[in-house]
């Protein structure tokens, strides 16, 4: 180390409070989806003709499923979007 590099300017550090909120969504989301294909296979919204079946609504009840699994996420979810959360920042500071 030379006497000016203590003059130099330190190269700018990413925001990793933006970055960690981010990924921490990413892994709610991707938790999310994961609890709503199991909604879907274990049969939740399957009801026959319920709103008058169709195309539609299998759509809706995606939606509805989707919004099941945010509230299961929200409410402490089973522990996925932690892992992924983990995973994905000791990626992403192994990276920086």
């Amino acid at each position: 180390m030379t006497p000016l590099d203590a003059f130099a300017t330190p190269a700018p550090r990413p925001d990793t409070a933006r970055r960690d909120a981010a990924l921490h969504t990413a892994a709610r989301e991707l938790e999310a989806s994961f609890l709503a294909e199991m909604l879907k296979s274990a049969g939740l919204g399957d009801m026959p003709d319920a709103f008058g079946g169709g195309a539609g609504e299998e759509q809706f009840a995606s939606f509805l499923r989707l919004e099941q699994a945010r509230a299961m996420v929200g409410a402490g979810g089973i522990g996925l979007a932690r892992s992924l959360f983990d995973a994905l920042k000791e990626r992403a500071d192994n990276a920086v």
